[in-house]
């Protein structure tokens, strides 16, 4: 997986009451313009970038704020209305992929089942699937107009929290209470860096001597200032104990840094965030770390728990199965902060084994998501398993866990999920449990060695017969091994296998011996390709 693009850190500002006010004027004086200039923005509709008339719209902000107030503004708006665009696009196709799902089995009579697509048990059901199919097709239509005339639905402030207006008692909270939160989501208090200006940011610049900040005021907003050149400086002082050495590198050498100020209605506190990119890492491919010889920390995600195992550079587990508990359950912030403790918990367990990296799926059930009651079950138990996969954060999971994995030095591989559980079970499930004397080998276990072994290049299925992992104990080798005999002296060929003996000369053709020029592929079906007419015994010699 890439490295991530950049770094967003975080402090507290303890804001006088003085500090907080004079933020919510510059920050409602600054958010009525953005969202003026947003709903400009969606009139303009979808054109390219060289007809979105942002200069226009900056010149017109800049008599209202400043130049680099307004810059900000219109890279925000378009920021936000080409997110807005991206989001009615993935809603169609999800639309398009449920209402064909459904019609296929209404094309179906009831408990009936034609080329694998199986009609609804009941009259009943199927009438509840007509409905329903009747409402997608309504909202399929207005997502269709919309893209079309290129106007998204955007509400600044959140609608899941515009909507909560209407159900106070529901959402527990009382009039005043909303408005604090919702005046807070509409600030507008970001400003973009620039490479050159002093410390990194001419709009908002922090001391790296002694943390103060201070803020250039709009043009009508002159009057609120404190200090020379229209600027308002704070009377508390931030440090940036999280990455500050890097954060320090920068505005030292005058480098951009974007900064924003967040409100927290909730908890009533105010914060100042630091971000910028970083350049572009080159990570190693999965076959150099297989030639470097590292080992690997496979992961297999479940609900309530991660899976874990060491692979090493063979594809062979190393060590008991780990079990790492994970509780999302919650609130976001809870299950956020459940899910950064178990990916620090792998980091620290890759660090103590030597590991290079963490394998992963390369999990994404928004197909699922979206087909999920046609697909999943039905009923209570489909319920509650449609309940369970829809709670897996598996994007959350990946971007978080190459995050922290890029800043401890580790590489994340994500590799294809298909038959990792079935494969892993079938084949490394036993053998995990017998060479585990304290743990219990799940099949979710095996599913991670499975994605170790997918993540180094090695093929999951185990060969027949494989070597018993104490010799003194049990006597049993691989097939296509070499037996431990004494080369005969005088000899130039190696001794051949206990297994089939060899027809041939000098090559075999047998899939068991070891020797095969060629090595079998491995297809996701399990079955052997079919080998062309006359192949084997043309290509590698002739047989006795």
């Amino acid at each position: 997986m890439s490295a991530p693009a950049g770094a967003r850190i975080r402090d507290r500002l303890r804001l006088s009451t003085c500090d907080a006010e004079v933020l919510r004027i510059v920050g409602d004086h600054l958010g009525g313009h953005a969202r003026a200039d947003l709903a400009e923005r969606v009139r303009i509709g979808m054109v390219s970038a060289q007809q979105n008339r942002r200069a226009e719209r900056k010149r017109a902000l800049t008599t209202v704020s400043s130049s680099r107030w307004a810059g900000a503004i219109t890279r925000t708006s378009d920021d936000q209305y080409q997110l807005s665009l991206r989001c009615l696009l993935d809603e169609r196709t999800s639309l398009r992929r449920t209402v064909a799902k459904i019609r296929r089995r209404l094309a179906i009579p009831c408990g009936s089942r034609v080329s694998g697509v199986r009609g609804y048990p009941s009259r009943a059901e199927r009438a509840q699937k007509q409905r329903r199919v009747q409402i997608l097709d309504a909202r399929l239509a207005e997502v269709e107009r919309r893209i079309t005339a290129g106007h998204p639905a955007i509400v600044v402030g959140g609608r899941k929290l515009a909507t909560s207006r209407h159900h106070l008692t529901a959402a527990g909270l009382t009039a005043t209470q909303w408005r604090e939160r919702w005046d807070a989501h509409r600030l507008f208090l970001t400003a973009d860096g620039e490479s050159g200006a002093p410390y990194g940011n001419y709009t908002i610049t922090v001391e790296p001597s002694d943390g103060t900040v201070a803020i250039v005021l709009p043009e009508p907003l002159r009057h609120l200032a404190n200090t020379p050149r229209g600027r308002y400086r704070l009377a508390c002082t931030v440090t940036f104990s999280h990455r500050r050495d890097e954060w320090l590198d920068r505005i030292t050498a005058n480098r951009s840094v974007r900064y924003d100020i967040v409100c927290d209605p909730v908890r009533g506190r105010w914060y100042l965030d630091a971000s910028w990119s970083t350049p572009t890492a080159v990570l190693p491919t999965p076959a150099g770390l297989a030639a470097t010889g590292a080992r690997l920390l496979a992961v297999d995600l479940n609900a309530g728990h991660l899976a874990a195992c060491v692979v090493d550079v063979h594809g062979n587990p190393v060590g008991p199965p780990i079990t790492i508990p994970t509780d999302l359950t919650g609130p976001t912030s809870r299950r956020d902060g459940h899910l950064r403790q178990a990916i620090s918990e792998l980091i620290r367990l890759a660090r103590h084994h030597g590991c290079a990296g963490l394998a992963i799926e390369n999990l994404g059930f928004a197909d699922a998501r979206a087909t999920g009651r046609e697909t999943m079950g039905r009923g209570k138990r489909g319920k509650t398993f449609r309940r369970t996969v829809a709670g897996l954060p598996t994007a959350r999971f990946r971007d978080r866990l190459a995050g922290m994995a890029h800043h401890a030095g580790l590489v994340v591989v994500a590799v294809d999920p298909a038959y990792t559980s079935r494969w892993g079970a079938q084949h490394w499930k036993q053998p995990l449990q017998q060479q585990s004397k304290t743990a219990i080998a799940t099949g979710h276990h095996a599913a991670a060695v499975a994605i170790g072994r997918r993540a180094l290049g090695h093929g999951i299925r185990r060969r027949p017969g494989v070597t018993a992992r104490d010799q003194r104990i049990v006597a049993r080798r691989a097939t296509g091994q070499t037996a431990l005999v004494p080369r005969a002296r005088g000899t130039a060929s190696p001794p051949r296998t206990t297994g089939t003996p060899d027809p041939g000369d000098k090559t075999c053709r047998d899939r068991s011996d070891q020797l095969a020029p060629f090595p079998v592929p491995q297809d996701r079906s399990g079955r052997r390709p079919a080998m062309p007419v006359g192949s084997d015994g043309a290509d590698i010699g002739p047989h006795r």
